[in-house]
């Protein structure tokens, strides 16, 4: 038993002398054949020029092999940040291009804005008083209720009964002010009602609000030469109004006679309020 014991021992030492002994050799190998490449450059003789040529090439092809998947690798990586910068460019000149489509439609809106009120502003008053340009914010139109909701109220001196004009035309009245805002009823609305003078002939009558496009006469004589083309004015007979103000012309249809607005109530975008008593 102790004899195969020591004869296993000394083969695994055999074996380890044998692998120090091959290292050795192969480190000793190694030393020389660098010793004889890089002595190779002292020698000038036609055969070994070519051996040490050859030589080169061989490193210099593997080298370049070598380099090949490394260089795929960077290209590939130039070639995606290139396209993440390209797209990052492309979305800005995307942003930078909706900026100024919007800012080409504001300025159209602004110009149509400015154009409207030069042209409302410009208007010459038919009477003499002090009034107030404001925009119109809501639209409330029902069969039943037309009305208008304005960016003033009594903060800037708008009260109750004032005259609401589009241009030089009675359009309405003021009959609610709030502090940054007011309610417009306007002249076609049923619970309008306007004393009017209509010429030429100076015949007085009421202006009803019909719901819809037209208004309607009430308390005509019944000899009176209203007809179509016939101016209607605000007669100021209420002590609300100044008299003289426009508001339509006679329209006889089917023998009922009625009056079709100057203004078109379904497209006000600026209003003015003048203080009337």
């Amino acid at each position: 038993m102790s004899t195969n014991r020591d004869d296993f021992i000394i083969a695994i030492r055999s074996a380890l002398l044998k692998k120090g002994n091959r290292q050795k050799f192969s480190l000793f190998t190694l030393l020389t054949a660098s010793c004889l490449i890089l002595s190779l450059e002292y020698f000038k003789t036609g055969p070994i020029d070519k051996f040490r040529s050859i030589t080169k090439d061989i490193i210099y092809r593997a080298s370049y092999v070598v380099s090949i998947p490394f260089k795929l690798i960077e290209d590939s990586y130039v070639k995606i940040q290139d396209h993440i910068n390209m797209y990052d460019e492309y979305r800005l000149l995307k942003e930078k291009e909706f900026n100024i489509s919007s800012l080409e439609n504001d300025l159209k809106f602004y110009k149509s804005e400015n154009i409207k009120l030069r042209k409302f502003i410009n208007e010459e008053p038919l009477k003499e008083g002090k009034y107030i340009i404001t925009k119109v914010l809501i639209d409330k139109e029902s069969p039943y209720i037309k009305s208008l909701i304005i960016n003033k109220g009594f903060e800037a001196g708008i009260e109750k009964g004032m005259a609401a004009l589009d241009r030089s035309y009675m359009i309405g009245k003021v009959i609610e002010t709030n502090y940054l805002s007011s309610r417009i009823l306007l002249v076609n609305d049923l619970n309008s009602k306007i004393p009017v003078i209509i010429e030429p002939g100076n015949t007085q009558a009421i202006l009803n609000g019909s719901g819809s496009n037209y208004g309607e006469l009430e308390y005509l004589p019944k000899n009176n030469i209203v007809d179509t083309g016939h101016i209607v004015y605000t007669s100021g007979s209420d002590r609300i109004f100044l008299s003289g103000i426009p508001i339509g012309k006679i329209e006889v249809i089917e023998g009922i006679k009625k009056v079709m607005f100057f203004s078109d109530l379904t497209q006000l975008d600026f209003v003015k309020i003048r203080y009337i008593k």
